[in-house]
């Protein structure tokens, strides 16, 4: 049975007197290492440029000093904060027989003075803290975020790179409205084909061509507009060819069993079995969390209020959600969760719709995680469809 990813605590039970404890406080500058070394009583403290071999070196040097004294080391755990480095240094030294955990920088907690010192080493020594508790087993000391493969992570680039094309399209089209409509010109749309051959011949409400500054400044926007839509196109055209390349490879085959749903593209399937469905989370609760859609409560004595999403999971998946629940009430009316929706947004006791959305795009993700348990255990797609018919969503 695989493992499900509980990244809350530790399940490996801890020696101290046999393992060598590293965390490492990551900057663009500078790496601080701090070790817990059997039979040392010191806590040796290192600063090093941003190297991985003399990171490794320095970890070594600390297990043999162990080694020395009398201490058999059996394990080596090293840990570092998530940030802008990514997961290189993570997979560059699992394959060297190290054990490297990440940990979840808003999972630590740190103190609510109004004026903290903040330093590396405190940090470093704040880092041991949390990551020793987490060894431990104990729950709450901090969360590890899952290291990702190099292929899983180049398997999430399409989708990240339409987002972010997408939003450059959307900023060039209202950025040409908004030069347009300081000239008191709306009815032009530059999203047209025949747009730019449509330029020469705008006028303002005076009856009077555009400057040429404006004009040129337009070209200019109308040439950066054509080559974003020509780079979506392409990205969107290569996501079909590999997904007619290999239709039954694990990823590709649940991206073409969720896109079969009606209401559901081959973009939004795409991205949400890439950023969350490939992931083996520990329950429904761990899912709606990842993707930001669990609630803050804040409870003190006789307080009791909810202070709206928590939003401490991936935007990118959240956001999909939202979108994907409005789509689901279009094209798929008579599901049993279109009708779950509505018998509580009607009427005279009627909840927000804006609050029912986000429940019901959580009630959608925890539905569409039964897709990856159907493809991984061979089902057809009609069987698929059968079972997923039989809970709670139309196919």
């Amino acid at each position: 049975m695989t493992q499900v990813d509980d990244l809350s605590r530790s399940l490996v039970p801890f020696d101290q007197n046999s393992s060598v404890i590293v965390v490492v406080e990551m900057s663009e500058s500078s790496w601080l290492a701090a070790g817990q070394v059997p039979g040392i009583e010191r806590l040796p403290l290192k600063k090093l440029e941003p190297d991985p071999i003399a990171l490794l070196r320095l970890v070594e040097r600390w297990r043999d000093e162990a080694v020395k004294v009398g201490n058999a080391i059996e394990r080596i755990a090293l840990a570092f904060e998530a940030g802008r480095d990514g997961f290189w240094l993570a997979r560059w030294l699992e394959r060297r027989g190290i054990e490297v955990h990440v940990v979840h920088s808003t999972s630590v907690a740190v103190s609510r003075e109004h004026r903290r010192a903040k330093t590396d080493r405190l940090d470093t020594a704040m880092l041991m803290r949390v990551f020793l508790g987490w060894l431990r087993g104990e729950r709450g000391h901090c969360g590890m975020v899952a290291v990702p493969t190099l292929e899983e992570e180049d398997a999430r680039r399409p989708s990240r790179e339409r987002e972010s094309l997408v939003s450059e399209r959307t900023r060039i089209i209202n950025r040409m409205k908004a030069i347009l409509a300081w000239l008191g010109i709306r009815s032009f749309n530059p999203k047209l084909r025949k747009a730019v051959q449509r330029l020469d011949g705008l006028r303002t409400p005076d009856g009077l061509p555009l400057l040429p500054n404006t004009i040129d400044e337009l070209r200019r926007d109308m040439a950066r507009l054509a080559m974003v839509c020509e780079q979506i196109k392409a990205i969107e055209k290569a996501r079909l060819a590999r997904l007619e390349q290999e239709p039954a490879a694990g990823p590709h085959a649940m991206v073409r069993l969720i896109a079969s749903i009606i209401g559901i593209g081959i973009e939004t399937a795409d991205m949400l079995v890439q950023e969350v469905l490939s992931r083996n989370l520990r329950d429904r609760r761990a899912v709606a969390r990842y993707a930001g859609l669990t609630g803050a409560p804040d409870e003190s004595g006789s307080k009791r209020r909810q202070k709206g999403l928590a939003k401490a999971g991936n935007a990118r998946v959240r956001r999909g959600l939202i979108q994907l629940a409005w789509r689901f009430l279009r094209f798929q009316k008579d599901s049993a969760l279109a009708q779950w929706y509505r018998a509580r947004t009607e009427g005279p006791t009627a909840a927000r719709k804006t609050k029912m959305i986000v429940a019901l795009a959580r009630k959608l993700l925890i539905a569409l995680c039964l897709v990856p348990a159907f493809c991984w255990s061979g089902f057809s797609l009609k069987r698929c469809c059968s079972v997923a018919q039989a809970s709670q969503m139309n196919w």
